[in-house]
């Protein structure tokens, strides 16, 4: 069995723990990488991040057909990608939105997601344990 799940973060989230780490916390994605991989050693985890939703979107094409999951944190295009959605809706491997902080605490824009109708389930504001517990999620239900 495919035990391999991607992680995909976008825009902005190559600055996790320098941007408003009163927000966002003060830990660098590696580092929670490096977590997740000594916790799921079982499991191949795949990460990518990219400021570009053309490139988002390639690679939820790319790891869409053979991944058992994917996670994502869609960061900022959470909010305003229909392409990003419809990438989502269009592959076989069953998805999981992340969002570090609260969105539901914060602006009212952040509380509109068009991503997360496409989505097995959405993890908001419980920091980057969100990962962690996508991750258990996608598991669960192989």
């Amino acid at each position: 069995m495919n035990k391999r799940i991607a992680i995909i973060n976008g825009p902005n989230l190559n600055l996790l723990g320098k941007r408003e780490p009163e927000v966002y916390g003060n830990q660098s994605f590696e580092s929670v990488l490096e977590q997740a991989k000594r916790r799921f050693p079982e499991v191949e985890l795949v990460y990518y991040q990219s400021n570009v939703e053309g490139e988002i979107i390639n690679f939820l094409h790319q790891e869409g057909f053979s991944a058992l999951g994917i996670v994502i944190n869609p960061g900022g295009y959470t909010h305003t990608s229909v392409a990003i959605r419809d990438a989502i809706s269009s592959i076989d491997a069953p998805v999981v939105e992340v969002h570090i902080s609260n969105v539901y605490q914060r602006e009212d824009f952040r509380r509109i997601s068009l991503t997360a109708a496409v989505c097995k389930a959405i993890i908001s504001g419980i920091g980057t344990l969100g990962y962690f517990a996508a991750i258990e999620a996608l598991l669960q239900s192989e």
